[in-house]
């Protein structure tokens, strides 16, 4: 059975979830403060449980959320363990992060941006798959005024 795309819609308190099975594409976007996170993020993690098993070649998960609580982050973790098992011979997992401009000046300020994601790292210990993180600095209209590849 082939896997149908997931498409959630977002609210002010949701995020719209866009999952794309034969681009490998995975956006997230908007604000994620669920009073439900399981009801929200569960799908996506199931939907994610079954894409590994066909993966593309690449795939991207676009993180471009300008707002996430808690509970949300745990998911995301979830989903991005996932996704770690990607098991084709050459696969490449990219995570798209956008950040306000304040975010990503902050974390530029690290010296060695790869540190700033050291307490992540823990989810990709055994990674399958290639790894790389793509940072975009947004500015208030979230236009994309900078970007810089980070690699783990």
């Amino acid at each position: 059975m082939e896997l149908s795309n997931l498409f959630i819609e977002g609210s002010p308190k949701t995020p719209q979830i866009d999952m794309n099975q034969l681009t490998g594409e995975l956006l997230f976007t908007g604000k994620s403060m669920p009073e439900n996170a399981a009801k929200i993020y569960e799908p996506a993690l199931k939907w994610v449980e079954q894409y590994i098993i066909n993966a593309r070649p690449t795939t991207n998960i676009r993180l471009d959320l300008e707002y996430f609580s808690t509970a949300s982050s745990l998911w995301l973790a979830k989903i991005l363990k996932v996704l770690a098992r990607i098991n084709g011979p050459d696969s490449v997992l990219i995570i798209n992060l956008y950040l306000p401009v304040e975010e990503f000046d902050e974390i530029k300020e690290f010296g060695d941006i790869t540190d700033a994601f050291l307490p992540i790292s823990g989810i990709f210990q055994g990674a399958t798959p290639s790894i790389g993180i793509k940072l975009y600095c947004t500015n208030d209209t979230g236009e994309i005024i900078k970007d810089t590849p980070v690699f783990i």
